[in-house]
């Protein structure tokens, strides 16, 4: 408790941090109120029933990681909806181009410059995925499990209003995440939606005391801090291999470690594995009607088994595989063992027991492979392990977890960041001194 009052005394009177952590709690403000401010025309009470359903169906459904992702503005049907769904996926495009296309391979290995670049493309790329994700939104509410419309999509003149104007809240949000990160204490993105999802914590709690007995709400805050605690053992745990550098002298040479991480991936593989296991109810919509029996059947068995507003055994194998399969794909595409043996080459080191070249670039992909095995197992568990105990405590899913496992990898990671820049720019501040 000493060195927690010392350290803050200590951020306190650093002038700098001290005006970047203002700046950024009030930004974090503002993106509070823009939450709050609901797009006109739109009836309030039915996304609100709509949600109300959602969590007496269990808080680790889709509807809950969509809302997470969307800062908690769903539920008010702000001028954020979209919140930064369109950007995040408009890194992942970039991502994964970078692989197929040369000139944004290049790009990569230009530098500081080179990275500028592909996040201006990264937001201009923003604009249209949130303007066609808009529509796809909100056909999505107006359809999950819902009889009501809260939209009528078919009216051009009611949806571009709405679809433009989220389109600009996300452009808003995406540009108060910047200024975060230049102004304030950085990785502004991630530090708008650990905020979101923190904002929905106190309206779980308080649904769960009303809903549950004492001993079920502590079971529940035990299975959180529990759960707190495995996110964060395995997020900083990582596999370390001895590096030695040559001596420039000729003497003995240095010792070092390559570190890594055995969650790879982050929360990638999630929202990639979200984004498609919500696919084939949303269609499924669409041949519901049809006059083939084969597609209307098709469609009704989709309905049962896949429909995220109540999770089958089906729904669950399909959304663990594509979380497992995507966290090997990501891991396959972001990590490059030839460039890694290679950067070592050039630096003058070398893996004990591995000869430069070829073995150490072999070391080096079996141990991703190894890891990454470890890190899908774990991003499945952490996402599909929530639902269950929810349906066992309650015996029908209709409390959740004050935090689902998707939320707390983003909160942990988010978290063991902000601390790892804050402990950065004090140790700059005292070299300052010197």
């Amino acid at each position: 408790m000493d060195n927690l009052m010392q350290k803050l005394t200590q951020i306190w009177r650093t002038k700098d941090l001290r005006n970047k952590i203002a700046f950024t709690l009030a930004m974090l403000a503002v993106f509070r109120l823009a939450a709050h401010v609901t797009i006109p025309g739109i009836d309030i009470e039915q996304i609100r029933i709509l949600m109300e359903q959602q969590q007496n169906q269990g808080g680790s459904g889709l509807m809950s990681i969509f809302a997470l992702l969307t800062g908690g503005a769903m539920e008010n049907f702000s001028i954020i909806l979209m919140g930064l769904t369109p950007y995040i996926n408009a890194s992942i495009v970039m991502q994964l181009l970078g692989v197929i296309v040369p000139g944004i391979e290049e790009l990569k290995k230009e530098g500081e410059a080179g990275q500028k670049k592909i996040s201006q493309y990264t937001r201009l790329l923003t604009i249209p995925l949130a303007f066609v994700q808009s529509y796809g939104m909100i056909a999505f509410l107006n359809n999950f499990g819902f009889g009501g419309q809260i939209v009528d999509t078919s009216s051009l003149e009611v949806m571009l209003p709405i679809m433009l104007t989220v389109t600009a809240g996300t452009v808003f949000l995406m540009w108060i995440g910047e200024l975060i990160s230049e102004k304030g204490v950085g990785n502004g993105v991630s530090l708008l939606i650990l905020a979101g999802i923190l904002a929905t914590v106190p309206t779980q709690i308080i649904s769960a005391m009303q809903a549950a007995s004492p001993m079920v709400v502590v079971a529940i805050i035990l299975v959180v801090l529990a759960m707190a605690l495995f996110v964060v053992y395995v997020s900083e745990a990582d596999r370390r291999i001895p590096v030695v550098y040559a001596s420039r002298k000729g003497g003995v040479g240095q010792q070092t470690f390559l570190p890594m991480k055995i969650n790879q991936a982050g929360m990638i593989p999630i929202i990639f594995a979200v984004s498609l296991v919500s696919m084939p109810s949303i269609l499924a919509q669409f041949g519901a009607e049809s006059a083939n029996a084969f597609i209307s059947s098709a469609a009704e068995w989709v309905t049962i088994n896949l429909n995220p507003s109540s999770p089958t055994m089906w729904y669950n194998l399909v959304y663990a595989g594509l979380i497992f399969g995507f966290t090997f794909f990501y891991v396959s595409i972001t990590f490059e063992p030839k460039k890694v043996a290679e950067n070592v080459q050039k630096r003058g080191g070398y893996v004990p027991g591995y000869r430069p070249g070829n073995e150490t670039e072999t070391l080096f992909e079996n141990v991703s492979s190894r890891l990454c095995f470890w890190g899908a197992l774990f991003l499945t568990f952490v996402s599909i392990a929530p639902m269950f105990f929810e349906s066992w405590i309650s015996a029908g899913g209709t409390i959740s977890l004050f935090i689902s496992g998707a939320s707390m990898i983003i909160i942990v990671s988010v978290i063991l960041d902000i601390v790892r820049r804050i402990n950065a720019q004090m140790v700059m501040h005292d070299y300052d001194k010197l």
